[in-house]
C-alpha cells in the first residue's frame, strides 16, 4: 500500500522581517503546489490491493485496438486510439501498460512527449487538456507480450500456447497487450482488429463484424458495444474449430474450440443456449447481445475466465464451470465491482448459481451443499477470512471469496424467503446493468426488497472472521 505521511506544522518565534521572505515564499509554494498537482492525473485509481491499477483524471470512453501477431515468433504489433473525457485540468495522465515497446504516442493527432515508469506509461501532452474535453490518444507499440504473475502465484495477461495465445486479464493482465486505464471502475466499448496467420482464428468480445483473408493473413473484427472493464477483454488467438449460431432470443452465439478439445467440450457447449435461458429466467434478461465460448488448450493456465460475453476456458469445461462463468456476464461484468475487495460480489454469486442450477436440474439442494461446507473443521481454508475482506490481491480467489459468500446468499435466500430472494437478485442485475456495484448498496438493496434489517446477517457471514458459530 501506499504510505502516506502525516504532515506536521511547527510554528517558531522569528523576527518580523526575518520571517517576511520564507513566509512569503512559502505562501507562494502553497498556491502554486496544489495547482500544479491538480493537472497531474494520478497514477492508481487507489484500489489499496492493487495501488497502481488505474489512473485519475479521465475516463475512456471507447478502445479501438487494432493488433497483429505471428503465432510463431511471439511478436505482436499493435496500435491503440483511446477516446476519453478529461475529469480534471490535464498537463500530464498515465496509461497502464507493461513490457511492450512504445514507438509513439500522440494526443488530438499532435505528437506527445512519453516516458516509462514501471507498469505506467506516463503521456505529457502538447498542450493541456481542459476538464470537460473530450480527447484522443493514439498509442503504436510493438515486440512480444508477456504475462504477468499475480500476487497469488497464477498467470495473468497475454499467456503463449502453443499455437497461439490465451489471453485472460484479471486482475491485473489487460495492461500485457494494450495500453488502459485498468481498474473495473472505468468501463468502455470497444473495437477490435486483429490479423492472425492464415489458418488461425483471433477471437475478441461482442461480435463479429468480418473477416477476411488476403495475402495468407486473415483479419478478424470484433465489436463490443456494452460498457466493459479492461481485464474482461480478450484477443484469444489459437487453431480452433469455429461454431455461429442464433438463439431464438436472437443472441448471437460464437463458440471457438480447439480441436483437441473439441470432443470432451461439445456435449457441455451444446446446453449453452439452455444455460443461458436458464440464468435469463433466475436473473433477469441476458445483458448483452453476443455470447459464446472459447475452448482453449493451455494446461500452464489453470483457470476459466468470465471474458465478456465470451468466457474463455483453459480445456473443456464441465457444466458447473460453463454456469458459472456465463452467471459472471450479469454478476461481475454487467454488474462490475468498484474496488477488488468486493470480489465476493463476482465469484460468491455465480458459485451461488451452480448451487442453483444442480438444484433446479435435479442435482443436491443448495441447503444440503451449504451443510456439507459448513461441517467443515473450524480450522478448513473456508474459515480463514471473510468474504468482503481478503485482505490483499493474494487472496481474492481463494476459497472464502467463492464457497463462503456463497453460503452468505444461502443465509440471505432463508432469511427473506425465495420470493423476495430471487426479486433482489433479478433487482441487482437491473438496476446496475452495465454500471458498478459495492458490497454496502447490495446490503442497501436486500434490505428495500425485504423490508429487513440485514446487518448482522451480513457482518456474521461476509464481515466477520472464522466460523459462524451457528449454521
Amino acid at each position: 500500500m501506499k504510505q502516506v505521511a502525516a504532515r506536521r506544522t511547527t510554528v517558531l518565534r522569528r523576527e518580523a522581517v526575518v520571517a517576511a521572505v520564507p513566509v512569503a515564499l512559502a505562501a507562494l509554494l502553497a498556491a502554486a503546489g496544489p495547482a500544479t498537482a491538480r493537472t497531474v492525473g494520478s497514477s492508481g485509481a487507489g484500489d489499496p490491493y492493487f495501488p497502481l491499477a488505474g489512473n485519475g483524471g479521465y475516463d475512456v470512453h471507447h478502445y479501438d485496438l487494432t493488433l497483429g501477431y505471428d503465432p510463431q515468433s511471439r511478436h505482436l504489433d499493435g496500435k491503440a486510439v483511446i477516446t476519453a473525457r478529461a475529469t480534471q485540468r490535464l498537463t500530464r495522465f498515465d496509461l497502464d501498460f507493461k513490457g511492450l515497446k512504445v514507438r509513439g504516442v500522440t494526443v488530438d493527432h499532435a505528437k506527445a512527449a512519453f516516458r516509462r515508469d514501471g507498469q505506467e506509461l506516463v503521456v505529457t501532452p502538447r498542450h493541456a487538456l481542459c476538464e470537460g474535453q473530450k480527447f484522443r490518444v493514439t498509442v503504436t507499440y510493438s515486440g512480444t507480450p508477456k504475462p504477468v504473475t499475480d500476487p497469488d502465484g497464477s498467470l495473468d495477461g497475454w499467456i503463449p500456447t502453443d499455437d497461439g495465445a490465451f489471453v485472460a486479464g484479471e486482475p491485473q493482465g489487460a495492461m500485457t497487450w494494450f495500453p488502459a486505464n485498468s481498474h473495473p471502475k472505468d468501463k468502455a466499448s470497444y473495437d477490435f482488429t486483429l490479423t492472425v496467420p492464415e489458418g488461425r482464428t483471433a477471437v475478441a468480445n461482442g461480435l463479429l463484424l468480418g473477416q477476411r483473408t488476403a495475402h495468407g493473413r486473415t483479419t478478424f473484427r470484433w465489436r463490443q458495444s456494452e460498457p466493459m472493464a479492461a481485464y474482461l477483454a480478450t484477443a484469444t488467438v489459437g487453431k480452433f474449430k469455429v461454431e455461429q449460431y442464433t438463439t431464438p432470443d436472437g443472441l448471437k452465439v460464437y463458440n471457438a474450440v480447439d480441436p483437441r478439445e473439441a470432443a470432451a467440450a461439445a456435449p457441455v457447449l451444446k446446453k449453452l443456449p439452455s444455460v443461458l435461458a436458464w440464468e435469463s429466467k433466475v436473473f433477469g434478461p441476458y445483458p448483452f447481445r453476443a455470447a459464446g465460448s472459447i475452448v482453449d488448450r493451455a494446461p500452464q493456465v489453470g483457470y476459466a475466465l468470465e471474458t465478456q460475453t465470451r468466457p474463455v476456458y483453459d480445456s473443456a469445461p464441465d457444466l458447473s464451470t460453463l454456469v458459472h462463468e456465463n452467471a459472471h456476464q450479469w454478476f461481475g461484468d454487467s454488474v462490475t465491482l468498484t474496488a477488488w475487495k468486493d470480489i465476493w460480489l463476482n465469484e460468491g454469486f455465480a458459485t451461488y448459481a451452480e448451487w442453483l442450477y444442480a438444484e433446479q436440474h435435479g442435482g443436491r439442494s443448495a441447503q444440503k451443499t451449504f451443510d456439507a461446507l459448513y461441517a467443515s473443521p473450524a480450522s478448513s481454508d473456508l474459515w480463514a477470512f471473510p468474504p468482503a475482506d481478503p485482505g490483499s490481491g493474494a487472496h481474492i480467489f481463494d476459497t472464502p471469496v467463492y464457497s463462503r459468500g456463497a453460503m452468505a446468499l444461502h443465509k440471505l435466500r432463508t432469511a427473506v424467503g425465495d420470493p423476495v430472494f430471487f426479486r433482489i437478485l433479478r433487482a441487482w442485475a437491473a438496476e446496475h446493468r452495465d454500471g458498478h456495484g459495492t458490497t454496502a448498496q447490495f446490503i442497501r438493496l436486500s434490505e428495500r426488497e425485504s423490508g429487513k434489517e440485514l446487518g448482522a446477517l451480513f457482518h456474521t457471514w461476509i464481515a466477520t472472521a472464522g466460523k459462524p458459530t451457528s449454521p
